[in-house]
């Protein structure tokens, strides 16, 4: 029996990492890219069965290129898991369109450039699992979030979207909403966070609902996403002032 592949983008850091090592245990192919090709080569020399192919997922033609590579050596893929994202904190006041743009560029562009890469082989084969992972910063506005929960909230919508196209072609589209998960990412924000986890967490949960669930959306811890979901329905008025209380944050003068 040929081994499953998994090719995860932003495999360097973060849940990325946590999750091409968990996939990697259960004895699965697992082929990481990233822009730090240093990283990639500790964490491929480090653990069996993980593969590095360095890439920026900005560039079109690479995101092809690297997708053929990886299909070429394991003789095809069975998931693909794009994760790559960018977040530098603002003070709220603050409103840098530069910096948003690259953003957008890296969380939403990247990750549709990378899900192009991969649509004629998918739909070609008839099956497969295509993962677009998100935020609960994309549910709805979240302090210090200009650019990036706005760039979440657009891949909620991508996402529900493809759910659609790639379903009549039997290949399975489906969602990471992760809450508070500490990483390099979230260590520079300024505010509390509720509920926050550790990647070996997530990655237990993403394992799982990719494997073993047939879900659409994958969100945790469900003690946070279900309270962000309950207030996504509430007036605006409510809604501010329970998450400023919740992350205890406090604008700036």
């Amino acid at each position: 029996m040929n081994k499953k592949t998994i090719w995860i983008t932003g495999g360097s850091t973060g849940i990325g990492k946590a999750l091409a090592i968990k996939f990697a245990s259960k004895g699965w192919n697992v082929a990481i890219s990233a822009r730090r090709e240093n990283l990639l080569k500790e964490i491929s020399d480090n653990n069996e069965n993980i593969y590095g192919f360095p890439l920026d997922v900005t560039d079109k033609s690479k995101c092809k290129e690297v997708f053929e590579q990886i299909e070429n050596k394991f003789s095809g893929v069975d998931i693909c898991f794009f994760s790559t994202g960018t977040w530098n904190p603002k003070k709220e006041k603050d409103i840098d369109v530069e910096q948003i743009e690259d953003v957008f560029k890296v969380n939403f562009f990247g990750t549709l450039n990378s899900i192009k890469a991969v649509e004629e082989y998918f739909r070609t084969k008839g099956e497969g699992i295509i993962t677009i992972v998100s935020s609960i910063a994309g549910y709805r506005g979240l302090p210090n979030s200009t650019g990036y929960g706005p760039s979440k909230s657009a891949l909620n919508n991508l996402a529900e979207s493809l759910y659609f196209d790639f379903k009549r072609s039997n290949v399975r589209v489906c969602l990471v909403s992760p809450g508070f998960i500490k990483t390099p990412m979230t260590d520079k924000n300024d505010f509390k966070m509720p509920f926050l986890k550790t990647t070996e967490y997530a990655a237990e949960k993403i394992y799982d609902g990719l494997i073993n669930k047939n879900v659409f959306e994958i969100h945790f811890p469900k003690s946070l996403t279900l309270i962000l979901k309950i207030l996504s329905f509430l007036p605006s008025k409510i809604y501010f002032g329970l998450v400023g209380k919740m992350t205890k944050y406090q604008k700036k003068n």
